[in-house]
């Protein structure tokens, strides 16, 4: 058994892949070819959002978003602790200070009431400028938009959408990627929508924005000639040969694949709520999420080490996102970024176990993992 079988999805999708493949490779324009064009306005209309800016890497997504407004030294960017590196990553890379704020217990997701002490605090403090929130949609599930855009506003605080685990959630009709002032996706492989390498994009309806990201993204260069760089960028590029994989991709995702990740996470649910003391994931009413995780919290003093060996023996993978608090990575000691209040995540990160889960898992391995994973507790 595979955590996310892309094999599977191969099968499933390989001739229309490989004529992908070799349509640009017949065309040789590896770089900026049409696909990507193509692609970023199939992606702009399905978000609904007017500008969608492919990039690298996710990661990259994030900080050319930040760069774009002029976040950087003296500000402070509030980030979710519970979360990938990236999210606090990017804001540090370019001189800014993550605060960490804590997570909400049922859904993983930024808890707001956290995010106003950590607000207060900063201003109290006066050390740093508030300048933005960094809001995750972490395993798939859209964060508390309407919640933490209400708190955005009253401080006066941009919003950033970090949606490299969402893309494909939804709240009410919304869609991830649509919820900041700029939002970013992912396509790393093992991502809800995932190429062959590393990709990412930026999703705005601010012109202004749209055209200081495609500038920071080319090396800061001139919107009418590349060669006349008018600020300092990076270069960070979607490539031909990914936009093209992911279109077919696109197309199955949207057709079939959301619908039968549900299936699989709705199966998981319905069998876990027999086992005593597991905590499952809670999708509150007028949220979708894409799964891209399916993580539960194991009972209070279970041996989660001997349970991953024991599934591991029984031919099933498991993964731990994440064992340490952002706050406590060796990356942020002495930088003010580890004076955190976080005790919702501290206890996340020693319960949390996430199952295997993909639009082409099987009922019966789904059976099989509770199985197991019941045996093992």
């Amino acid at each position: 058994m595979e955590f996310r079988d892309l094999n599977r999805q191969y099968k499933k999708l390989h001739i229309s892949i490989d004529e992908k493949i070799a349509e640009v490779i017949s065309s040789a324009h590896f770089i900026s070819g049409e696909a990507v064009t193509a692609l970023e306005q199939m992606l702009a209309e399905y978000v609904g959002t007017r500008h969608c800016i492919s990039c690298g890497n996710g990661t990259d997504a994030i900080t050319i978003a930040l760069m774009a407004y002029g976040v950087g030294k003296g500000d402070a960017v509030f980030v979710p602790d519970f979360t990938f590196f990236s999210s606090g990553e990017c804001p540090a890379g370019i001189g800014a200070v993550p605060v960490f704020v804590d997570v909400r217990r049922d859904t993983y997701n930024m808890d707001v009431l956290s995010l106003e002490k950590a607000i207060e605090r900063v201003e109290t403090e006066g050390r740093l400028k508030p300048r933005a929130v960094i809001a995750v949609d972490l395993f798939g599930l859209p964060a508390d938009y309407d919640a933490i855009r209400s708190v955005c506003d009253r401080s006066g605080l941009l919003l950033i959408e970090d949606g490299a685990q969402g893309f494909g959630g939804r709240m009410g009709e919304r869609k991830c990627c649509s919820f900041g002032d700029s939002s970013t996706t992912s396509f790393f492989p093992a991502k809800p929508l995932g190429c062959y390498g590393d990709g990412g994009a930026i999703f705005t309806d601010d012109d202004a924005i749209a055209a200081l990201c495609r500038s920071i993204a080319v090396h800061g260069k001139n919107a009418d000639d590349k060669y006349d760089n008018v600020r300092l960028g990076m270069n960070s590029r979607l490539d031909t040969m990914q936009a093209a994989i992911l279109m077919p991709k696109f197309k199955a995702f949207k057709e079939y694949e959301l619908k039968a990740v549900n299936r699989a996470a709705d199966r998981y649910t319905d069998l876990l709520r027999k086992i005593e003391g597991v905590v499952l994931p809670v999708t509150p009413d007028g949220f979708y999420s894409s799964w891209a995780q399916y993580t539960v919290q194991l009972p209070v003093g279970a041996d989660r080490d001997a349970i991953q060996r024991r599934m591991k023996a029984a031919g099933i993978p498991t993964m731990v996102y994440y064992r340490k608090p952002m706050h406590r990575q060796g990356a942020f000691e002495g930088t003010g970024s580890a004076d955190a209040d976080c005790p919702v995540t501290e206890e996340l990160c020693n319960r949390v176990l996430c199952l295997p889960i993909h639009p082409y898992l099987e009922v019966e391995e789904i059976e099989n993992v509770v199985r197991e994973l019941g045996k093992a507790l």
